[in-house]
């Protein structure tokens, strides 16, 4: 089950004031919420997962929520899962990954085949 158009909207109105650049992408068959084109969110499924690191930790713990775990698809590594409809935690979440994740590495071109 692939994630509704709705509830990847919900998702972005729940975080769109975190910081000035917000936006979600369809990837893999579900989406990534980006942050200044950091990947915060991966949402599948309905479904809010947040990367496993200890600054995620630490603001669940701040909000008094032990995070439950799971698997967003198949191979994939445990998230923790995000109560989106939590917006105070859900922003804060989103602004503390977007000040601690580093930015994604530039993709490298791919050369023309040589031609002989």
């Amino acid at each position: 089950m692939a994630t509704s158009s709705d509830f990847i909207e919900f998702v972005y109105d729940q975080v769109a004031t975190a910081t000035d650049s917000i936006r979600y992408r369809k990837m893999f068959g579900d989406y990534m919420v980006f942050s200044c084109d950091k990947p915060v969110l991966l949402v599948c499924d309905d479904t809010v997962y947040v990367k496993q690191i200890p600054d995620a930790l630490a603001v669940f713990t701040a909000h008094g929520i032990a995070p439950d775990v799971g698997i967003p698809y198949g191979g994939a590594r445990p998230h923790y899962i995000l109560d989106i409809e939590n917006t105070d935690l859900a922003i804060e979440m989103v602004q503390t990954l977007t000040r601690v994740l580093p930015m994604p590495k530039p993709k490298k071109k791919k050369s023309a085949p040589k031609l002989k």
